[in-house]
């Protein structure tokens, strides 16, 4: 079924505040306001924002060391958000988890994880205990084709099979594993994988959005109806380096120069503008989304530090005697 053209213009407003915001997020890094590291996932922001389209706030999502996008598409707080990046009290995680392990359970967001592959058996675990509440819900994890050759990725891909687990494993294959292409690393591909475990698999291109959510949909609807796992591989596009600072002297020049033809909320919103939306409309999205991550950084910039004295909290607990 064909998407109405209100849906077509969400997914590009959800698209460019991702965009937008690693934007902002890219100069208060570069002004030194961000603690750490910073990726970016400029460029493959059509994948959360198709993916999380036909997901509930009752379904899971675990992440990676890329993962604002996916964590902005689930639906967290904007302000908290930006706090947590800028290590403020006033963070999704009260500042002590930063870009790399933002979470929100209330939202389903089970965070985003610096170990490459570590989302993998988290989201697995989270399948099996939708399976036994046997309420709908469904777990997505979010990896790149640096995680492939991992082997907690085979174990995953095996359980979920085996124990028949509601978990759509997303690859964002951006064609590379930090600074090495993905055929140095994997001596198979991920199709392969899928059919060996006997697992449904689907490719699609990740820079245009439509194709996202509507194989995503109805992998989705189809592991609702009965659970079971499924794979979808996102052909996808990483425009910045590895981390902020990379300057990517490993990349070929005609790829780079290449990158804007790719770019997905260009082609969404061509498309938008074929269907009927006007100028005039996708400026006012732009707006909207400009002012919310202004008042997201004001507000983020102004809140206070977190306690020294909470630095342990949460991480023991009394044991009863």
């Amino acid at each position: 079924m064909a998407m109405k053209l209100k849906e077509r213009a969400d997914l590009y407003r959800m698209m460019l505040l991702i965009r937008r915001s690693e934007e902002r997020l890219q100069k208060l890094f570069a002004d030194g306001m961000i603690p750490g590291f910073l990726h970016l996932s400029i460029g493959q922001e059509a994948v959360p924002a198709g993916v999380s389209s036909a997901l509930t706030e009752d379904d899971t999502v675990s992440s990676n060391h890329r993962g604002h996008g996916h964590t902005l598409a689930k639906g967290v707080d904007l302000n908290g958000f930006f706090a947590e990046i800028l290590g403020k009290a006033t963070g999704l995680c009260k500042g002590r988890g930063g870009s790399m392990h933002v979470a929100d359970l209330a939202k389903g967001m089970l965070g985003a994880n610096g170990i490459v592959a570590a989302g993998l058996p988290i989201t697995t675990g989270s399948a099996l205990a939708h399976k036994m509440q046997a309420k709908g819900n469904i777990a997505v994890v979010y990896f790149g084709d640096g995680a492939l050759a991992e082997g907690v990725l085979h174990e995953c891909l095996n359980i979920a099979k085996l124990w028949s687990l509601p978990i759509l494993f997303v690859c964002e294959n951006n064609g590379w594993s930090e600074f090495s292409p993905t055929e140095r690393q994997l001596a198979t591909s991920l199709d392969k994988l899928g059919k060996a475990f006997g697992i449904t698999y689907k490719e699609v291109d990740g820079n245009i959005v439509d194709e996202v959510a509507g194989a995503a949909g109805k992998l989705i609807t189809g592991m609702r109806k009965a659970a079971s796992p499924a794979i979808l591989e996102c052909r996808t596009t990483r425009v910045r380096g590895h981390f902020e600072g990379d300057r990517q002297d490993y990349r070929d020049s005609d790829e780079l120069a290449g990158l804007d033809a790719r770019d997905p909320i260009r082609l969404a919103g061509e498309t938008l503008r074929e269907a009927g939306l006007t100028d005039e409309a996708l400026a006012e999205i732009a707006a909207d989304v400009e002012a919310q991550i202004e008042a997201a950084t004001e507000a983020a910039v102004a809140a206070p530090l977190p306690e020294a004295g909470d630095i342990l909290a949460d991480v023991y607990t009394r044991a009863e005697v």
